[in-house]
């Protein structure tokens, strides 16, 4: 079987440089070196689409462009760099140019995930890869383990979530580029931190798609939310399939990086014997495999769908986790009381622990948002497969004025949203700046070119928020002032309340750490209920070495309950009441067993844990 190209313009030593593009919808390709000479070069093209040519002498840094039939010039559409933006020159880049560090990184596995989701543009006052990198120590100390960064792929402007971008295999130049980007990934590594980058195969942006001129890569047969969906099982597919597949191993191989989330994996629309995304989870684990480091695979999807993350040996796509939506929901609603739109379907104590023992809450039953059945039953008992949050780019920056929780709840409820997600047995996820309770809001902004593109997102994003009743004006996307407020105060971590917040953090992610009943995310080695008749969830974890029992009350004010427990001498060693956590002071109550049977008060909006190991406490 004949193995396709690698697309793009690949240096291959010797200052020869291949230029690969499919592009079936031209006849005649020519590459454009933009030197003093502006030397014309014509690619040949074979019985498949693909143009090929390779060039003597053309240094790293060469810029050129693509001119289709004699007429139309357009950027390589696997370009390693676009300086002026998507509609400019492409410039070659060499990867064994860059000097790594990482020698000594072997990865993480996926149970030791801590991850950070971190919008590089907001993150810092630079707005750049590099610009991370001074708090990265702070991050490790804190207890991070994997940074997730939204989409760095060469977007519209300066100023994007990312998930515009149209230049799949270019490293935002606002950035800092390619070399930015390794520079980060380098000093993440050398700190123990895995990266993975959040990438979107469903769709690409707007502005300066130019995919369309080359060949097949959309289908009309398929409609996204976002725009035409991309051709993974119409005619020229196994080529369009090859483009993306060649970009995931890019990203692995060209800048070390330790796995991916994928973007809404339910808009890849693919009715192929193999699926679309069973055949990246697998090139990627080959990839991985032959570099000999982990690589995961993490899908968000909003079908509560397990072939999603089953085995493909079991007839899943082989995914090794995916975001649990139903968790944040439950969360969200409980704390917040909002009902509108999908909250509809929450804000019971019992929906949570529902999603705590399942990772879905929806395994089947009647959704009324959906006006329908939702979801499946999975059987799955390993916590690894999902990834849960109480707040992420998605959920706050698709509000009407992008708030956080930190705007509709109080310090103690923020404690009681932190212990929850961080001590439950999944991999938890921070969302950028909520680990010191970070007042400013994640808005939504673009800076778009096009005056007629800037009109539709703005008229847009005022209908898109009618269906959850928001009567609150929407920030202009397109306005610099919606990006400034996005960004992050990291002064305030040395403030109070924040730093104490911090601290709980801290605390919280350590207990994780060196607990073995934490450490252990298996379904079935813990029991979560709500208590009847009060606003109490209580989560037991099971090990050999202990057992760890956590009461968090959602009411204002104290609930007494009465619970069932072994004899095993616990003792507290978690209270979000304390002073240290800027608290009120009071102390955990003691777990005084009669016959089995204990009473305990849990404070008000208030999380308490114990540990069991068998032996009387001190």
């Amino acid at each position: 079987m004949r193995s396709n190209p690698s697309p793009g313009a690949i240096p291959i030593g010797d200052g020869q440089v291949r230029f690969t593009v499919w592009a079936p919808n031209c006849n005649q390709v020519d590459l454009k070196l933009l030197d003093p000479a502006g030397t014309t070069v014509p690619l040949k093209r074979d019985e498949t689409g693909y143009h090929q040519v390779t060039v003597n002498d053309v240094p790293a840094g060469t810029s050129y462009i693509y001119v289709l039939d004699g007429e139309i010039e357009r950027p390589d559409p696997a370009s390693r760099y676009q300086p002026e933006g998507v509609h400019g020159r492409s410039v070659v880049v060499d990867p064994t140019e860059y000097k790594w560090n990482d020698d000594a990184w072997r990865g993480r596995p996926l149970d030791e995930f801590v991850i950070y989701e971190l919008h590089v543009g907001t993150f810092s006052a630079e707005g750049t890869f590099d610009g991370v990198i001074p708090h990265l120590d702070e991050l490790a100390d804190l207890g991070v383990t994997a940074i997730e960064l939204l989409p760095v792929a060469q977007f519209p402007g300066n100023r994007n979530w990312g998930y515009d971008g149209v230049g799949l295999y270019a490293v935002q130049e606002s950035y800092g580029g390619p070399d930015g980007l390794r520079r980060l990934v380098d000093a993440c590594h050398q700190r123990g931190i895995a990266v993975i980058l959040d990438v979107v195969y469903n769709h690409l942006g707007p502005e300066g798609n130019y995919l369309r001129d080359f060949g097949p890569y959309f289908t009309d047969h398929y409609q996204t939310p976002w725009g035409d969906a991309i051709n993974f099982d119409g005619p020229g597919s196994d080529h369009v399939r090859h483009f993306f597949l060649e970009n995931a191993r890019y990203w692995l191989r060209d800048y070390h990086l330790d796995g991916f989330r994928f973007d809404a994996v339910h808009a890849i629309y693919d009715v192929s014997a193999v699926h679309f995304l069973e055949e990246l989870a697998t090139t990627i684990h080959d990839e991985a495999e032959d570099r000999r480091l982990p690589a995961v695979v993490i899908a968000e999807s909003d079908l509560n769908d397990p072939q999603v993350i089953r085995p493909p040996e079991l007839g899943g796509y082989g995914h090794d986790a995916q975001w649990a939506d139903d968790f944040h929901h439950s969360l969200h609603a409980l704390l917040t009381g909002e009902r509108d739109g999908y909250y509809v379907d929450y804000g019971r104590v019992h929906h949570l622990a529902r999603a705590m023992r399942n990772g879905y809450m929806f395994t089947g039953q009647y959704s009324r948002f959906r006006d329908r059945a939702h979801g499946r039953w999975h059987g799955i008992r390993d916590g690894r497969r999902f990834v849960v949050c109480s707040q992420n780019h998605d959920q706050v920056g698709n509000r009407a004025t992008g708030d956080r929780l930190t705007a509709n709840l109080d310090f103690e409820q923020l404690k009681l949203v932190a212990g929850v997600t961080l001590l439950s047995p999944f991999v938890p996820m921070l969302f950028q700046g909520e680990e010191y309770a970070e007042p400013n809001p994640f808005q939504y902004f673009v800076s778009h070119g096009d005056p007629d593109l800037v009109k539709a997102v703005q008229e847009g994003r005022a209908r898109e928020f009618k269906a959850f009743n928001w009567s609150a004006e929407v920030p202009d996307p397109q306005a610099e002032s919606t990006f400034r407020h996005s960004k992050l105060n990291h002064h305030l971590k040395t403030t109070e309340p924040h730093a104490s917040i911090a601290g709980w953090y801290r605390e919280l992610l350590r207990i994780r750490r060196e607990l073995p009943a934490l450490r252990r995310l298996d379904l079935a080695r813990q029991e979560v209920t709500a208590i009847p008749g009060t606003s109490v969830l209580f989560l037991r974890r099971f090990h050999e070495a202990g057992e760890f029992l956590m009461l968090c009350n959602f009411a204002s004010t104290a609930e007494s309950i009465t619970i069932s427990l072994p004899d095993l001498g616990w003792r507290p060693i978690l209270n979000s009441r304390e002073t240290r956590w800027d608290g009120n002071g009071d102390a955990a109550p003691r777990v005084v067993l009669n016959h089995g049977v204990a009473e305990i008060d849990v404070p008000g909006k208030g999380l308490i844990a114990y540990l069991g190991t068998g032996n009387a406490p001190d």
